[in-house]
């Protein structure tokens, strides 16, 4: 997660975040995404980027009809799904490993 937390701050950092705002957002988002400011589409993929992740055998119709309704079109909602699989596959090939991030 910090690897990622700070790819994502420094990201915000590009955009005009200052550095503590970026942090302070990042580190709400990693606490509990629903606990910093976005948008109800935001709020839909991270549901579902969540639960694939930590229950990837409970996707639902349901949960994709959610996406949908937040204004998601099918091939947005494929790439999601391909984005989320591939990180959480790619974690565990470094888990798996024991690589260790880079300082």
């Amino acid at each position: 997660m910090e690897h990622h937390s700070r790819g994502l701050r420094r990201h915000l950092g590009k955009a005009g975040w200052k550095e503590d705002a970026a942090k302070d957002w990042v580190d709400g988002l990693i606490e509990d995404p629903h606990s910093v400011s976005q948008t109800d589409a935001d709020y839909a993929m991270l549901d579902y980027a969540t639960k694939l992740t930590q229950q990837p055998a409970g996707i639902e119709a349901e949960d994709i009809q959610k996406l949908r309704l937040a204004g998601f079109e099918d091939q947005a909602i494929h790439d999601l799904c391909a984005i989320v699989s591939y990180f959480a596959f790619a974690n565990r090939i470094a888990s798996g490993l024991g690589l260790e991030l880079e300082s």
